[in-house]
């Protein structure tokens, strides 16, 4: 059964990605990557949310593992940033890669924090 939820929570997170990342990405005149970076900052805080709050291992397995598991997405952030660099915007890349890794573990943390109250 828990693979059936982290199926559920992965097809969910994954259609909240599409939504967000896409509405995101269409604001931006500049070619900054704002909806992967969106999606993927939130995911960290709500994942260390989750995280601190101790949920039990099956709403973990729907919505840690499953859902932030596909709303969050590593292999897209990679390749934006190989696209940026290719587009000679190597500047905005270094702001996307800075911004994506400093501010997830700081918004991880926050989460964590916050959920251990």
């Amino acid at each position: 059964m828990t693979v059936v939820w982290i199926g559920i929570g992965g097809f969910l997170g994954a259609i909240c990605r599409f939504l967000l990342s896409g509405w995101f990405n269409k604001k931006s005149y500049i070619g900054f990557p704002y909806g992967t970076l969106f999606v993927n900052l939130l995911g960290s805080f709500l994942l260390g949310l989750i995280t601190g709050m101790g949920v039990s291992s099956g709403i973990y397995s729907f919505l840690g593992i499953g859902f932030m598991g596909a709303f969050t997405t590593f292999s897209t952030f990679k390749l934006e940033n190989i696209q940026l660099h290719g587009q000679k915007k190597a500047t905005v890349s270094y702001w996307y890669l800075g911004s994506s890794y400093i501010g997830g573990l700081l918004l991880a943390f926050i989460g964590m924090w916050l959920g251990m109250k």
